[in-house]
C-alpha cells in the first residue's frame, strides 16, 4: 500500500476491505469462470447468475476498475490476470486460497477480543466431526495448493544448472506441489513427503493421478514429534511456509531434526515470510497467526539464521523472491551454497538491507538523472555552498555523467534520520559491495556530509578532516533526487510541514 502520512492513506487502510469483499464476491459467483474465453454481456451473464443487471453492471464496472475485467463492445472480457489465476481448472488458479482468506474474517472481525485475551478466541467447532475435519483441511490444503504452485516456480531458479538426484524430504508438504515442482524437473529425485495422516490422504488423491505420483512416498507424522525418517538420508530438505505456524520454542527443535535428517552434501530450503522482506504483509500475517491459530508467528531472517547456525549448519544471506516470501539455504558444507545459482547482487541487496535500510532497490544508471540546475539550488539556498564537498569544490554534473559511463548497475538506499547514522551505514554499505567482488563500489548521498561532530570546513580557511569518508552529495554532483527516486518506483513527495517524516536516500554504484 502506498505509504503517506496525510488522511488520504488513512482512508485507503480503512476501505481496504472494499477491495477484498469485490474479489471475494466475484471468485465466489465464479464471474472469471463464466466470462472465459469469449466474454458475456451483463444481460446474459445476469441470466445465468440469476440477478437484475442493474447491480451486476456497477460490480461489473468495479472489477473494470480493478484491472480484473475489461469492456469491449458491450461485453466484459477478463484481463490475462483474471484469465490466468481466477478460471477454475486452470494451473494456477487462485480462487480457494482467495477464499480461505475470506473465511478468515471472522477472527479478525474480533481483533479486539483476541487481544483482550491474549491470543485465540475463535476455535472449530467442538462437536466437527471425522468428516467435517476432513473436509475443513482439504479445503486449506486447497488453498495452500494455490500458492505453493507458484511459488516453487520462482525457487527452482536457484537449482538451476544442478544435478538434483537421490530423496527428498518435503516437511509439512501439504498438497505436495513444492516437492511436486522439484519431482517434475529433476527426473532423478525421489520424494518423502512428512505431514499429519489427514493432509497425506489428501496429498496421495492428488498426486496418485500424476506421473511423479510413482516416486513419492508418505511418512504420517506430527511435525513436533519424533521423525521416523532415518539421519543423513536426504539430499535436499524442504521447510515451506512452516516456520510461522510453530512457535519460538518449537522451531529450534523442528531446525534440529531437519539438519538432522540433512546429507552432509545437502541443502536445507527455508521458505516463509520475512519481516525483513516485505514488512506489512509479514506484521499482518504475524497478527493473523495470533488471531487464528495457537502460537504461530513470524521471525525475522537473522534469528532463523542463529538457530539454523546452532544445528550447526551454513546459511545464504535472505533472497528474496518477486512475491512477498523469502528464502534461506542451509547446508552442513558451505562450498555447497556456492553451487546454488545465487545472483551477487540479490545477496548483496539483502546484506544492505539488513544493515537497517528501509529500501534498497536496484536501478540501472541509466535511470540516474543528471541535470545542469541542481547546483543553483546549493549556491542559492544552502549555508554550506563553498564547503570542501559541496559546489563549486564537488564533482560537476558533466564529470558525473562521465562516471556513470563506467557503470551499469547502482542501488537506492532509502533511510531515516539522524544523517550521521544513515551516512555510516551508507559507507558500511560500499564496504559490503566492494567485499562482495564489486571494487569500483562508490556511493553518493543526498544533502550535505554530516559525519563530523564538529567540521573543521565551517573554520576560515577550513579543510576536510576526513576525506577517507566524506562522500558528493547527489544534488551538489548534479543528481536529480526526486526523478531519480521516481525512476526507481518510489513516491517521494514535498515536505509541508514541520515534523512531517523524512526519508533519506543514497546511490550506491556497482559496476
Amino acid at each position: 500500500m502506498k505509504s503517506d502520512t496525510g488522511a488520504q492513506y488513512l482512508e485507503d487502510l480503512a476501505t481496504g476491505y472494499w477491495f477484498s469483499e469485490a474479489l471475494f464476491t466475484a471468485v465466489e459467483l465464479e464471474v472469471f469462470t463464466l466470462l472465459e474465453p469469449k466474454g458475456l454481456t451483463t444481460a446474459v451473464l445476469a441470466g445465468v447468475l440469476e440477478m437484475p443487471t442493474s447491480g451486476l453492471e456497477r460490480f461489473l464496472q468495479a472489477l473494470c476498475a480493478l484491472n480484473l475485467v475489461v469492456c469491449d463492445g458491450g461485453s466484459y472480457f477478463n484481463t490475462k490476470l483474471a484469465s490466468d489465476y481466477l478460471v477454475i481448472g486452470r494451473r494456477n488458479y487462485q480462487g480457494d486460497s482467495i477464499l480461505w482468506r475470506k473465511a478468515l474474517r471472522l477472527g479478525w472481525q474480533d481483533l479486539a477480543g483476541s487481544l483482550k485475551a491474549g491470543g485465540r478466541v475463535n476455535f472449530p467447532a467442538e462437536e466437527e466431526d471425522a468428516k467435517q475435519f476432513s473436509q475443513r483441511i482439504r479445503k486449506y490444503i486447497k488453498a495452500m495448493d494455490n500458492v505453493a504452485r507458484t511459488k516453487v516456480e520462482e525457487i527452482l531458479p536457484f537449482f538451476q544448472g544442478l544435478d538434483l538426484k537421490g530423496e527428498l524430504l518435503d516437511v509439512g508438504t501439504g498438497s505436495g506441489a513444492i516437492a511436486s515442482g522439484f519431482l517434475e524437473s529433476f527426473p532423478a529425485l525421489s520424494a518423502t513427503l512428512l505431514d499429519i495422516g489427514e493432509v497425506l490422504n489428501y496429498t496421495r488423491e492428488l498426486l496418485d493421478k500424476q506421473e511423479i505420483g510413482k516416486r513419492v512416498s508418505y511418512q504420517p507424522t506430527n511435525i513436533l514429534e519424533p521423525w521416523t525418517v532415518g539421519q543423513e538420508r536426504f539430499d535436499l530438505v524442504v521447510l515451506s511456509n512452516i516456520i510461522h505456524a510453530y512457535s519460538e520454542e518449537e522451531i529450534p527443535l523442528i531446525l534440529d531434526r531437519a539438519a538432522n535428517c540433512l546429507k552432509p552434501e545437502g541443502f536445507l530450503v527455508i521458505h516463509d515470510f520475512f519481516p525483513e522482506h516485505s514488512p506489512e504483509k509479514a506484521a499482518l500475517l504475524d497478527l493473523n497467526m495470533f488471531i487464528n491459530t495457537y502460537n504461530g508467528r513470524t521471525f525475522s531472517q537473522a534469528w532463523v539464521r542463529e538457530q539454523l547456525a546452532m544445528s550447526k549448519l551454513h546459511t545464504t544471506e535472505l533472497i528474496p523472491l518477486e512475491t512477498d516470501t523469502a528464502v534461506i539455504f542451509a547446508a552442513k558444507d558451505a562450498t555447497k551454497l556456492a553451487t546454488l545459482r545465487l545472483d551477487a547482487r540479490t545477496r548483496l541487496i539483502a546484506r544492505i538491507k539488513a544493515m537497517g535500510f528501509g529500501q534498497v532497490l536496484p536501478i540501472s544508471t541509466a535511470d540516474i538523472h543528471v541535470s545542469d540546475w541542481t547546483d543553483l539550488r546549493c549556491q542559492y539556498g544552502c549555508d554550506r555552498y563553498g564547503h570542501p564537498h559541496c559546489p563549486p569544490n564537488s564533482p560537476t554534473p558533466q564529470k558525473t555523467r562521465d562516471a556513470l559511463k563506467d557503470f551499469s548497475q547502482a542501488l537506492l538506499l532509502e533511510g531515516e534520520p539522524p544523517g550521521k547514522i544513515f551516512q555510516k551505514r551508507v559507507l558500511a554499505a560500499e564496504r559490503e559491495g566492494f567485499l562482495a567482488g564489486f571494487h569500483k563500489a562508490f556511493s553518493y548521498w543526498a544533502g550535505p556530509c554530516v559525519l563530523c561532530d564538529t567540521c573543521a570546513a565551517s573554520f576560515p580557511n577550513g579543510k576536510c578532516c576526513n576525506t577517507r569518508d566524506a562522500r558528493p552529495a547527489m544534488e551538489g554532483a548534479g543528481i536529480d533526487v526526486f526523478e531519480t527516486v521516481r525512476r526507481a518506483g518510489l513516491n517521494l513527495g514535498i515536505l509541508r510541514n514541520k515534523g512531517d517524516y523524512v526519508r533519506y536516500f543514497a546511490l550506491l554504484l556497482l559496476e
